[in-house]
């Protein structure tokens, strides 16, 4: 039985693994997601509504919430011995009211220590907004 499990768990991460991002509708915005300092950033919730696919946000244009699952590691020890790495897990809420349609936006999180951070640059580069909310577990 277990081992039923463990291949079926394995077929559907791997079909979600090899599902295509869509085309960009140019009606919406779309929000790339991008860590330099974690694991994994991935696409939780948009205006309080869980998504379907974590890899992006395309949102239709005006204020939006955005919520995402950030992943990283954290090295803690005592007297200089530093032990192996733990898991933190963090969602981060960050909100922008001024989503444009066609537009191209990347939400950028980041760890310092055990704090969480995230960012959204619009196509310019320029910081659009900060997290507004910041939740994690050990």
């Amino acid at each position: 039985m277990r081992t039923f499990l463990l291949v079926l768990t394995v077929c559907l991460l791997s079909a979600c693994a090899n599902t295509p991002i869509p085309p960009a509708n140019p009606s919406m915005a779309w929000v790339d997601l991008e860590t330099q300092t974690g694991k994994l950033v991935m696409a939780e919730r948009l205006d309080n509504q869980r998504l379907t696919d974590g890899r992006y946000f395309q949102v239709p244009p005006g204020s939006h919430e955005l919520m995402v699952r950030f992943d990283f590691e954290v090295f803690v020890g005592g007297m200089g011995m530093f032990s192996d790495p733990q898991e933190r897990l963090c969602y981060i809420t960050l909100n922008y009211p001024g989503f444009e349609a066609g537009q191209r936006y990347r939400l950028q999180a980041r760890s310092l220590g055990f704090n969480a951070y995230a960012r959204l640059y619009n196509a310019t580069g320029k910081v659009v907004a900060e997290e507004r909310l910041v939740n994690c577990l050990p």
